[in-house]
């Protein structure tokens, strides 16, 4: 822009020297000013004398300086935008080679930000799939790994390491779009755990059907809600501050038992004494049949693939995980304020 600028006002300081000082008329000295600084060997418009002619010389240095100046930042800009999208590039595959055992959002609307909020103040790792650049650069502006791409298509899901990554969750606009990329995810990695938003009963139905292990309906659920508001307002404030904010002291957790690294297999709660080591609350134990036993007592056995639901501060939940083997890939930690 400043090159442009300087080029135009050396031939405006060019076309008023030959019109004003040379007598020219201002096409003629329009054009001199022209073949001057284009350097194009032309003779002179009319004969000049030596006054005209050094102050051609002066012209034709200033024209050759500037335009060089605009060919070279011309010529730095293409390359480095180029060489520069390059290093991008490879960064970001990479970044994308590197992780294991993460999250994957598909799309960045209102539910996938809230989503990704909810993730970073938790501290796992997690990549964002969205088609749209305005989409990509907000979750950049942020600072979330981020991808640029169709979520329904393989290849995307192969590039964002869908085959290390242990849960996706498809909350794109479309119902079919998700149903799509639940179908793709449960294909690649059959052992993925797939969450899906739907707008619909129906979709929710073929959702489920599809593969997916929880559907959540946000219209459904916000009606759920708004409900409990009304009704029992102290134990949804109760339960809303457990499971999100960042000013919370309290968290729950889930755990699975497994017999090669928990040693309180085929023991009572109370022979284990998870809470006086700990100070955390089993609150619920899922069995591996999908039976769930909720608060129980110290007589229950502690079982093989059961999952305890717990709940205590970040400390009892990370010690928890520490006596139970660990066994909880993803320790708790505490959110940031914002």
């Amino acid at each position: 822009m400043a090159g442009a600028l300087a080029l135009g006002f050396i031939f405006l300081i060019g076309t008023l020297w030959y019109c004003l000082v040379e007598g020219w008329s201002w096409e003629d000295a329009a054009y001199m000013t022209v073949i001057t600084l284009a350097t194009v060997g032309y003779g002179e418009t009319h004969p000049l004398g030596s006054r005209g002619r050094l102050f051609t010389i002066a012209l034709i240095l200033m024209g050759v300086v500037n335009i060089g100046y605009i060919v070279n930042r011309f010529t730095a800009a293409v390359i480095e935008g180029y060489f520069l999208e390059g290093i991008r590039l490879r960064q970001q595959r990479r970044l994308m080679e590197s992780l294991s055992g993460h999250y994957i959002i598909c799309g960045f609307s209102r539910t996938g930000r809230q989503i990704a909020k909810e993730f970073h103040s938790e501290g796992v790792p997690f990549v964002i799939i969205d088609s749209e650049f305005e989409s990509v650069q907000k979750a950049q502006e942020i600072g979330y790994t981020v991808f640029q791409g169709d979520a329904t298509l393989d290849d995307t899901l192969f590039k964002v390491g869908i085959d290390r990554a242990v849960c996706i969750v498809a909350a794109l606009p479309s119902d079919a779009e998700n149903l799509y990329t639940v179908l793709s995810a449960k294909t690649l990695n059959p052992e993925i755990r797939a969450i899906a938003r739907a707008s619909t009963e129906e979709s929710l139905q073929k959702l489920q059907r599809g593969g997916a292990d929880a559907v959540i309906s946000p219209y459904i659920t916000g009606g759920k809600r708004m409900a409990a508001a009304a009704l029992r307002p102290q134990i949804l404030d109760f339960v809303d501050g457990i499971l999100s904010g960042a000013d919370r002291q309290l968290y729950m957790e889930e755990f699975l038992l497994d017999p090669d690294r928990c040693p309180f297999v085929g023991q009572t709660l109370q022979k284990a004494k998870l809470r006086s080591q700990s100070g955390a609350l089993v609150l619920a134990i899922r069995r591996l049949d999908g039976t769930l036993i909720g608060g129980p007592t110290g007589d229950t056995i502690l079982m093989s693939g059961d999952t305890l639901i717990c709940m205590g501060t970040a400390e009892q939940l990370q010690g928890l995980n520490q006596i139970l083997g660990p066994i909880n890939s993803v320790p708790l930690k505490r959110p940031k304020n914002s």
